[in-house]
Protein backbone atom coordinates (compact mmCIF):
# COMPACT_ATOMS: atom_id res chain seq x y z
CA UNK A 1 0.00 0.00 0.00
CA UNK A 2 1.61 3.56 -0.83
CA UNK A 3 0.93 6.73 1.20
CA UNK A 4 -0.55 9.43 -0.42
CA UNK A 5 0.46 13.00 -0.56
CA UNK A 6 -1.44 15.78 1.65
CA UNK A 7 -0.64 18.13 -0.96
CA UNK A 8 -1.01 18.88 -4.58
CA UNK A 9 0.77 16.91 -7.22
CA UNK A 10 4.51 17.78 -8.21
CA UNK A 11 5.75 17.24 -11.51
CA UNK A 12 9.41 15.49 -11.18
CA UNK A 13 11.62 15.56 -14.07
CA UNK A 14 14.79 12.90 -14.46
CA UNK A 15 17.07 13.65 -16.28
CA UNK A 16 19.89 11.23 -17.58
CA UNK A 17 22.31 10.40 -20.30
CA UNK A 18 19.77 7.80 -21.33
CA UNK A 19 16.69 6.35 -20.79
CA UNK A 20 17.07 3.36 -22.70
CA UNK A 21 17.57 -0.28 -22.74
CA UNK A 22 18.68 -2.53 -19.70
CA UNK A 23 21.57 -0.70 -17.85
CA UNK A 24 21.80 -0.22 -14.20
CA UNK A 25 20.70 3.42 -14.12
CA UNK A 26 17.84 2.93 -16.18
CA UNK A 27 16.31 0.05 -14.54
CA UNK A 28 16.39 2.03 -11.52
CA UNK A 29 15.02 4.97 -12.81
CA UNK A 30 12.02 2.93 -13.64
CA UNK A 31 11.86 1.93 -10.64
CA UNK A 32 11.96 5.19 -8.71
CA UNK A 33 9.46 6.34 -11.46
CA UNK A 34 6.74 3.49 -10.90
CA UNK A 35 7.09 4.30 -6.74
CA UNK A 36 6.89 8.16 -7.48
CA UNK A 37 3.88 7.67 -10.15
CA UNK A 38 1.89 5.57 -7.42
CA UNK A 39 2.77 8.03 -4.77
CA UNK A 40 1.24 10.47 -6.43
CA UNK A 41 3.93 12.40 -8.62
CA UNK A 42 3.76 13.38 -12.06
CA UNK A 43 7.55 12.14 -13.47
CA UNK A 44 9.51 13.77 -17.04
CA UNK A 45 12.70 13.00 -18.67
CA UNK A 46 15.59 14.63 -19.66
CA UNK A 47 17.96 12.67 -21.93
CA UNK A 48 20.42 11.93 -24.97
CA UNK A 49 18.91 8.72 -25.69
CA UNK A 50 15.39 7.94 -25.04
CA UNK A 51 13.18 4.93 -25.46
CA UNK A 52 10.22 5.87 -23.26
CA UNK A 53 6.90 7.53 -23.58
CA UNK A 54 7.86 10.82 -26.15
CA UNK A 55 5.21 12.57 -24.62
CA UNK A 56 6.76 12.95 -21.57
CA UNK A 57 10.13 12.99 -22.99
CA UNK A 58 12.91 15.79 -23.94
CA UNK A 59 15.50 14.48 -26.02
CA UNK A 60 18.59 15.89 -26.77
CA UNK A 61 21.42 14.18 -28.42
CA UNK A 62 24.96 15.78 -27.10
CA UNK A 63 23.17 15.04 -23.56
CA UNK A 64 24.00 11.31 -24.95
CA UNK A 65 27.62 10.08 -23.62
CA UNK A 66 27.92 7.97 -26.85
CA UNK A 67 27.53 10.86 -29.01
CA UNK A 68 30.65 11.46 -30.92
CA UNK A 69 31.54 15.04 -29.96
CA UNK A 70 31.40 13.64 -26.54
CA UNK A 71 33.20 10.68 -26.51
CA UNK A 72 36.05 13.22 -28.49
CA UNK A 73 35.86 14.99 -25.63
CA UNK A 74 35.76 12.20 -23.13
CA UNK A 75 38.89 11.07 -25.28
CA UNK A 76 40.55 14.06 -24.91
CA UNK A 77 39.92 15.16 -21.29
CA UNK A 78 41.44 11.84 -19.81
CA UNK A 79 44.98 10.42 -19.72
CA UNK A 80 46.69 13.87 -19.74
CA UNK A 81 47.10 16.48 -17.58
CA UNK A 82 46.79 19.95 -19.17
CA UNK A 83 43.91 20.91 -21.29
CA UNK A 84 43.85 23.39 -24.51
CA UNK A 85 42.33 26.41 -24.43
CA UNK A 86 40.08 25.06 -27.75
CA UNK A 87 38.83 21.89 -25.74
CA UNK A 88 37.79 24.33 -23.10
CA UNK A 89 35.95 26.11 -26.04
CA UNK A 90 34.14 22.77 -26.86
CA UNK A 91 33.09 22.17 -23.45
CA UNK A 92 31.91 25.33 -22.55
CA UNK A 93 29.97 25.58 -25.94
CA UNK A 94 28.15 22.40 -25.55
CA UNK A 95 27.52 23.47 -21.54
CA UNK A 96 25.86 26.36 -22.95
CA UNK A 97 23.66 24.63 -25.44
CA UNK A 98 22.64 21.42 -22.88
CA UNK A 99 22.04 24.58 -19.83
CA UNK A 100 19.36 26.10 -22.31
CA UNK A 101 17.62 23.53 -22.99
CA UNK A 102 17.27 22.65 -19.08
CA UNK A 103 15.65 25.43 -18.83
CA UNK A 104 13.48 24.94 -22.14
CA UNK A 105 12.83 21.14 -19.96
CA UNK A 106 11.58 22.61 -16.71
CA UNK A 107 9.52 25.18 -18.47
CA UNK A 108 7.83 23.24 -20.53
CA UNK A 109 6.60 20.32 -18.06
CA UNK A 110 6.61 22.81 -15.51
CA UNK A 111 8.89 20.46 -13.18
CA UNK A 112 9.22 21.27 -9.34
CA UNK A 113 12.03 19.29 -8.89
CA UNK A 114 15.02 17.55 -10.40
CA UNK A 115 15.92 13.57 -9.93
CA UNK A 116 19.58 13.70 -11.88
CA UNK A 117 20.64 9.84 -12.30
CA UNK A 118 24.11 9.82 -12.33
CA UNK A 119 24.83 12.62 -14.77
CA UNK A 120 26.36 14.54 -11.18
CA UNK A 121 28.24 11.62 -10.07
CA UNK A 122 30.76 9.60 -13.03
CA UNK A 123 32.27 12.09 -16.03
CA UNK A 124 31.00 10.24 -19.09
CA UNK A 125 29.54 13.82 -20.41
CA UNK A 126 31.86 16.56 -18.92
CA UNK A 127 29.18 19.40 -20.76
CA UNK A 128 26.00 17.77 -19.02
CA UNK A 129 27.09 17.89 -16.11
CA UNK A 130 28.60 21.26 -15.77
CA UNK A 131 25.28 22.48 -18.10
CA UNK A 132 23.28 20.96 -14.54
CA UNK A 133 25.22 22.64 -11.90
CA UNK A 134 24.81 25.88 -13.18
CA UNK A 135 21.11 25.91 -13.94
CA UNK A 136 20.88 24.29 -10.28
CA UNK A 137 22.85 27.36 -9.06
CA UNK A 138 20.85 30.09 -10.63
CA UNK A 139 17.44 28.62 -10.29
CA UNK A 140 17.72 27.08 -6.85
CA UNK A 141 15.22 24.14 -7.86
CA UNK A 142 15.07 21.17 -5.48
CA UNK A 143 17.62 18.58 -6.63
CA UNK A 144 18.01 14.84 -5.46
CA UNK A 145 21.26 13.54 -6.76
CA UNK A 146 21.09 10.22 -6.98
CA UNK A 147 24.32 8.75 -6.99
CA UNK A 148 25.43 5.05 -8.86
CA UNK A 149 28.91 5.85 -9.99
CA UNK A 150 31.55 8.15 -8.84
CA UNK A 151 34.38 9.17 -10.65
CA UNK A 152 36.96 8.32 -7.57
CA UNK A 153 35.61 4.07 -8.50
CA UNK A 154 36.96 3.88 -11.78
CA UNK A 155 41.17 4.15 -12.68
CA UNK A 156 40.16 5.55 -16.26
CA UNK A 157 39.48 9.03 -14.77
CA UNK A 158 42.29 9.28 -12.34
CA UNK A 159 44.64 11.13 -14.67
CA UNK A 160 42.71 13.92 -16.30
CA UNK A 161 43.17 17.87 -17.44
CA UNK A 162 39.59 18.82 -15.70
CA UNK A 163 39.89 18.76 -12.02
CA UNK A 164 38.51 22.05 -11.80
CA UNK A 165 35.06 20.39 -13.95
CA UNK A 166 34.86 17.31 -11.36
CA UNK A 167 35.32 19.65 -8.15
CA UNK A 168 32.45 21.67 -9.51
CA UNK A 169 30.14 19.22 -10.73
CA UNK A 170 30.85 15.74 -9.96
CA UNK A 171 29.30 15.97 -7.30
CA UNK A 172 28.42 19.76 -7.34
CA UNK A 173 28.31 21.41 -3.48
CA UNK A 174 24.97 23.57 -3.72
CA UNK A 175 22.46 23.66 -0.91
CA UNK A 176 19.69 22.95 -2.94
CA UNK A 177 20.96 19.09 -3.53
CA UNK A 178 20.07 16.66 -1.17
CA UNK A 179 22.72 13.84 -2.33
CA UNK A 180 21.76 10.02 -2.75
CA UNK A 181 23.96 6.94 -2.61
CA UNK A 182 23.02 3.52 -3.27
CA UNK A 183 25.76 1.82 -0.63
CA UNK A 184 27.58 2.82 2.73
CA UNK A 185 30.62 3.10 1.16
CA UNK A 186 29.75 5.79 -1.18
CA UNK A 187 28.19 7.88 1.58
CA UNK A 188 31.17 7.50 3.30
CA UNK A 189 33.80 8.51 1.02
CA UNK A 190 31.50 11.23 -0.80
CA UNK A 191 31.22 12.42 3.15
CA UNK A 192 35.72 12.07 3.47
CA UNK A 193 36.00 13.37 -0.57
CA UNK A 194 33.25 16.49 -0.43
CA UNK A 195 31.84 16.85 2.63
CA UNK A 196 28.82 16.32 1.91
CA UNK A 197 25.97 14.11 3.64
CA UNK A 198 23.75 11.51 2.14
CA UNK A 199 21.33 8.89 2.34
CA UNK A 200 21.51 5.33 1.49
CA UNK A 201 18.67 3.97 -0.79
CA UNK A 202 19.66 0.65 -2.11
CA UNK A 203 18.87 -0.65 -5.63
CA UNK A 204 15.75 -2.19 -5.13
CA UNK A 205 12.89 -4.90 -6.74
CA UNK A 206 9.52 -5.28 -6.75
CA UNK A 207 8.99 -8.21 -4.13
CA UNK A 208 5.61 -8.08 -3.91
CA UNK A 209 5.07 -8.89 -7.21
CA UNK A 210 5.63 -12.80 -8.22
CA UNK A 211 7.79 -13.01 -11.17
CA UNK A 212 6.58 -14.63 -14.48
CA UNK A 213 6.41 -18.58 -15.17
CA UNK A 214 7.73 -20.02 -18.21
CA UNK A 215 5.57 -19.88 -21.00
CA UNK A 216 5.65 -21.50 -24.18
CA UNK A 217 6.84 -18.63 -25.86
CA UNK A 218 10.39 -18.76 -23.57
CA UNK A 219 10.33 -22.39 -23.14
CA UNK A 220 12.13 -22.59 -26.91
CA UNK A 221 14.71 -19.68 -25.88
CA UNK A 222 17.38 -23.05 -25.03
CA UNK A 223 16.61 -24.57 -28.33
CA UNK A 224 16.90 -21.58 -30.21
CA UNK A 225 20.55 -21.01 -28.37
CA UNK A 226 21.88 -24.27 -29.05
CA UNK A 227 21.28 -25.07 -25.56
CA UNK A 228 19.98 -29.40 -25.31
CA UNK A 229 18.06 -30.55 -22.41
CA UNK A 230 20.74 -32.56 -20.82
CA UNK A 231 22.82 -28.95 -21.12
CA UNK A 232 23.10 -26.41 -18.26
CA UNK A 233 22.74 -23.02 -18.73
CA UNK A 234 24.45 -20.58 -16.93
CA UNK A 235 23.35 -17.05 -17.24
CA UNK A 236 25.69 -13.94 -16.83
CA UNK A 237 23.05 -10.92 -16.60
CA UNK A 238 25.83 -8.33 -17.22
CA UNK A 239 27.17 -6.02 -19.54
CA UNK A 240 30.68 -7.66 -20.91
CA UNK A 241 33.52 -4.90 -19.08
CA UNK A 242 36.20 -5.76 -17.10
CA UNK A 243 34.89 -5.23 -13.46
CA UNK A 244 32.35 -8.11 -14.39
CA UNK A 245 35.12 -10.83 -13.99
CA UNK A 246 33.36 -13.16 -16.57
CA UNK A 247 36.47 -14.70 -16.87
CA UNK A 248 35.43 -16.75 -13.90
CA UNK A 249 31.96 -17.47 -15.04
CA UNK A 250 33.83 -19.43 -17.98
CA UNK A 251 36.45 -21.47 -15.58
CA UNK A 252 32.96 -22.15 -13.57
CA UNK A 253 31.46 -23.62 -17.18
CA UNK A 254 34.86 -25.33 -17.72
CA UNK A 255 35.19 -27.19 -14.45
CA UNK A 256 31.63 -28.56 -14.21
CA UNK A 257 32.91 -31.48 -16.42
CA UNK A 258 29.68 -33.37 -15.97
CA UNK A 259 27.49 -30.79 -16.65
CA UNK A 260 28.06 -29.93 -20.05
CA UNK A 261 27.80 -26.46 -19.13
CA UNK A 262 27.33 -23.11 -21.58
CA UNK A 263 27.80 -19.85 -20.60
CA UNK A 264 24.77 -16.95 -21.90
CA UNK A 265 25.72 -13.31 -21.30
CA UNK A 266 22.51 -11.67 -21.68
CA UNK A 267 24.29 -7.97 -22.78
CA UNK A 268 26.11 -6.79 -25.46
CA UNK A 269 26.54 -2.96 -24.70
CA UNK A 270 30.34 -2.51 -24.69
CA UNK A 271 30.32 0.94 -23.12
CA UNK A 272 33.99 0.72 -22.26
CA UNK A 273 34.99 -0.33 -25.44
CA UNK A 274 35.58 -4.00 -27.31
CA UNK A 275 38.65 -5.09 -25.84
CA UNK A 276 37.42 -7.23 -22.73
CA UNK A 277 34.99 -8.55 -24.91
CA UNK A 278 37.67 -10.03 -27.24
CA UNK A 279 39.87 -10.90 -24.47
CA UNK A 280 36.77 -12.71 -23.00
CA UNK A 281 35.55 -15.06 -25.83
CA UNK A 282 39.53 -15.85 -26.48
CA UNK A 283 39.62 -17.20 -23.22
CA UNK A 284 36.41 -19.29 -23.33
CA UNK A 285 38.24 -20.85 -26.61
CA UNK A 286 41.14 -21.37 -24.66
CA UNK A 287 38.98 -23.52 -22.06
CA UNK A 288 36.84 -24.86 -24.82
CA UNK A 289 33.95 -23.44 -23.11
CA UNK A 290 30.67 -22.39 -25.50
CA UNK A 291 30.01 -18.73 -24.21
CA UNK A 292 26.57 -17.71 -26.07
CA UNK A 293 26.07 -14.12 -26.85
CA UNK A 294 23.20 -13.47 -28.76
CA UNK A 295 22.14 -9.42 -29.06
CA UNK A 296 20.51 -10.50 -32.26
CA UNK A 297 17.49 -11.98 -30.36
CA UNK A 298 18.10 -11.40 -26.97
CA UNK A 299 17.00 -7.55 -26.11
CA UNK A 300 14.78 -5.72 -23.47
CA UNK A 301 11.61 -6.72 -25.03
CA UNK A 302 9.86 -9.54 -26.85
CA UNK A 303 9.50 -8.98 -30.10
CA UNK A 304 10.31 -10.03 -33.36
CA UNK A 305 13.90 -10.00 -35.49
CA UNK A 306 13.71 -7.28 -38.52
CA UNK A 307 15.01 -9.91 -41.57
CA UNK A 308 16.20 -8.26 -45.01
CA UNK A 309 13.72 -8.64 -47.93
CA UNK A 310 10.77 -8.94 -45.84
CA UNK A 311 11.45 -12.30 -44.90
CA UNK A 312 10.05 -13.54 -41.94
CA UNK A 313 11.27 -12.35 -38.76
CA UNK A 314 12.71 -14.69 -35.76
CA UNK A 315 11.10 -14.67 -32.04
CA UNK A 316 13.01 -12.04 -29.65
CA UNK A 317 13.31 -12.61 -25.99
CA UNK A 318 13.68 -10.35 -22.86
CA UNK A 319 16.07 -10.63 -20.29
CA UNK A 320 13.39 -12.16 -18.21
CA UNK A 321 13.04 -15.17 -20.23
CA UNK A 322 16.97 -15.70 -19.70
CA UNK A 323 16.61 -16.00 -16.05
CA UNK A 324 13.57 -18.02 -16.21
CA UNK A 325 15.78 -20.52 -18.30
CA UNK A 326 19.02 -20.70 -16.26
CA UNK A 327 20.04 -23.31 -14.22
CA UNK A 328 22.78 -21.01 -12.17
CA UNK A 329 22.92 -17.41 -12.41
CA UNK A 330 26.89 -15.90 -12.06
CA UNK A 331 27.97 -12.77 -10.59
CA UNK A 332 31.46 -12.73 -10.09
CA UNK A 333 31.94 -9.37 -10.41
CA UNK A 334 35.38 -7.88 -8.76
CA UNK A 335 33.57 -4.38 -7.61
CA UNK A 336 29.77 -3.33 -8.41
CA UNK A 337 27.66 -0.18 -7.01
CA UNK A 338 25.36 -2.44 -5.20
CA UNK A 339 24.22 -5.19 -7.42
CA UNK A 340 20.77 -5.24 -9.55
CA UNK A 341 21.66 -8.99 -11.24
CA UNK A 342 21.78 -10.07 -7.74
CA UNK A 343 18.52 -8.77 -7.12
CA UNK A 344 16.98 -10.19 -10.32
CA UNK A 345 18.69 -13.56 -9.41
CA UNK A 346 16.96 -13.88 -6.13
CA UNK A 347 13.25 -12.62 -7.55
CA UNK A 348 13.62 -15.34 -10.21
CA UNK A 349 14.45 -17.82 -7.28
CA UNK A 350 17.72 -18.90 -9.31
CA UNK A 351 20.97 -20.04 -7.57
CA UNK A 352 23.70 -17.62 -7.63
CA UNK A 353 27.60 -17.66 -7.37
CA UNK A 354 29.11 -14.40 -6.07
CA UNK A 355 32.25 -12.82 -6.13
CA UNK A 356 32.35 -11.05 -2.57
CA UNK A 357 32.72 -7.10 -4.05
CA UNK A 358 33.53 -4.69 -1.47
CA UNK A 359 29.79 -3.75 -1.29
CA UNK A 360 28.11 -6.85 -1.09
CA UNK A 361 30.38 -7.67 1.64
CA UNK A 362 29.56 -4.60 3.82
CA UNK A 363 25.83 -3.91 2.31
CA UNK A 364 24.13 -7.54 1.37
CA UNK A 365 26.15 -10.28 3.06
CA UNK A 366 25.44 -9.47 6.74
CA UNK A 367 21.94 -10.13 5.72
CA UNK A 368 22.47 -14.15 5.46
CA UNK A 369 21.78 -14.63 1.81
CA UNK A 370 22.03 -17.96 0.85
CA UNK A 371 24.16 -17.93 -2.04
CA UNK A 372 27.77 -18.96 -3.43
CA UNK A 373 30.78 -17.30 -2.45
CA UNK A 374 33.82 -17.07 -3.80
CA UNK A 375 37.26 -14.52 -2.39
CA UNK A 376 38.07 -13.76 -6.14
CA UNK A 377 39.16 -16.86 -8.06
CA UNK A 378 37.02 -20.21 -8.30
CA UNK A 379 38.34 -23.31 -5.88
CA UNK A 380 37.77 -26.65 -6.05
CA UNK A 381 35.13 -26.05 -2.72
CA UNK A 382 33.36 -23.45 -5.47
CA UNK A 383 32.93 -26.55 -7.73
CA UNK A 384 31.88 -28.87 -5.53
CA UNK A 385 29.25 -26.45 -3.90
CA UNK A 386 27.43 -25.42 -6.99
CA UNK A 387 27.64 -29.35 -7.66
CA UNK A 388 25.82 -30.11 -5.25
CA UNK A 389 23.13 -27.70 -5.84
CA UNK A 390 22.84 -28.32 -9.25
CA UNK A 391 22.14 -32.33 -8.41
CA UNK A 392 19.19 -31.38 -5.64
CA UNK A 393 16.27 -29.31 -6.80
CA UNK A 394 14.86 -29.40 -3.08
CA UNK A 395 18.45 -27.72 -1.69
CA UNK A 396 17.25 -25.11 -5.00
CA UNK A 397 14.04 -24.61 -3.61
CA UNK A 398 15.04 -24.29 0.58
CA UNK A 399 18.07 -21.74 -0.26
CA UNK A 400 16.21 -19.46 -2.99
CA UNK A 401 12.89 -19.34 -1.34
CA UNK A 402 14.95 -17.99 1.96
CA UNK A 403 16.65 -15.45 -0.33
CA UNK A 404 13.47 -14.22 -1.58
CA UNK A 405 11.51 -13.68 1.76
CA UNK A 406 15.10 -11.73 2.81
CA UNK A 407 14.99 -9.57 -0.59
CA UNK A 408 11.27 -8.44 0.47
CA UNK A 409 12.41 -7.39 3.99
CA UNK A 410 15.03 -5.72 3.08
CA UNK A 411 15.13 -4.23 -0.96
CA UNK A 412 11.71 -3.93 -1.40
CA UNK A 413 9.26 -1.12 -3.06
CA UNK A 414 8.07 0.02 0.21
CA UNK A 415 11.65 0.64 1.44
CA UNK A 416 12.19 2.35 -1.71
CA UNK A 417 8.56 4.57 -0.69
CA UNK A 418 9.97 5.30 3.06
CA UNK A 419 13.28 6.40 1.49
CA UNK A 420 12.11 8.87 -0.91
CA UNK A 421 9.48 10.35 1.98
CA UNK A 422 12.71 10.86 3.84
CA UNK A 423 13.73 12.72 1.22
CA UNK A 424 11.16 14.64 0.32
CA UNK A 425 10.30 16.27 3.78
CA UNK A 426 13.96 17.85 3.34
CA UNK A 427 12.70 19.86 0.90
CA UNK A 428 9.88 21.49 2.74
CA UNK A 429 7.04 21.63 0.94
CA UNK A 430 6.35 18.27 -0.10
Amino acid sequence: MYLTKSTNIHRIGFVSTRFQGTDGVSLETGKWRQVLEKMGYDCYFFSGLSDWDPAKSMVVDEAFFGHPIIEDIQERCFGTVTRGEGLTGEIQAIRFRLKRAIYEFVESFNIDLLIVENALTIPMNIPLGLALTEYIAETGIPTIAHHHDFAWERQRFSVNCIEDYLAMSFPPRLHTINHVVINSEGRQLLSYRCGLSSIIIPNVFDFDTEPPKLDDYGRTLRKDLGVADDETLLLQPTRMVARKGIEHAIELANRLKGKKAKLLISHQERDEGSEYYERTMDYAKILGVDVIVRPDIIGAERGTTEEPDGAPGKKKYSLWDCYLNADFVTYPSTYEGFGNAFLEAIWFRKPILVNRYSIFQQDIEPLDFDVVVMENYVTPETIETVEAILNSDGAVDVMTSKNYELGRKFFSFKLLEQRLHQVMMNFGQF
